[in-house]
């Protein structure tokens, strides 16, 4: 992670965490979303830090709902590849003791952003291959696929923007 991507990062963090940031009223994001009725988003997820990924699954779930709250229809794909792959795997062996926790908050989002309508989540076969991850502790609800990149070709063709998470 280069250095503007720590500071935004912990800039989002601490946005997270000020009292009364979140529910203050948020502006208007009518300009861009004008003629808008479906936000169709794959998110190309490819990070290692837990602690990163944790706020980034909290700002996504933020723009789940910011979307709906403005009037446009969420469809959400995430793509985990690379390092990210064991940030989504129930097997806690090699993970530091004082990361637990982080890991446990990962899972739940992760459950409640599957929770929520048209949101599915993919975890690339080559990162899990590579890491040396079972596939079958990966956590409930994400589906193995052969190739994320093959993936995020297959949802740009279909009109989904990719935003990188790295």
């Amino acid at each position: 992670m280069n250095t503007a991507q720590r500071v935004f990062s912990i800039l989002l963090m601490l946005a997270l965490l000020v009292p009364g940031a979140a529910s203050a009223e948020k502006p208007s994001d009518a300009h861009a979303l004008e003629g808008v009725t479906s936000g169709r988003v794959a998110w190309d997820i490819n990070m290692g830090s837990p602690r990163a990924l944790l706020v980034n699954l909290r700002v996504i779930d933020e723009t789940y709902e910011d979307l709906k709250r403005q009037g446009v229809e969420p469809d959400m794909i995430f793509t985990f590849r690379g390092p990210s792959a064991r940030l989504v795997s129930g097997d806690r062996t090699d993970v530091p003791l004082d990361e637990e926790a982080v890991y446990d908050e990962i899972a739940e989002q992760v459950k409640a952003l599957l929770a929520k309508p048209n949101v599915r989540m993919e975890v690339c076969s080559i990162a899990t291959r590579l890491f040396g991850i079972d596939n079958k502790t990966l956590l409930p609800g994400l589906e193995v696929v052969g190739n994320t990149f093959v993936s995020q070709i297959g949802y740009q063709s279909k009109g989904y923007a990719t935003i990188p998470i790295m």
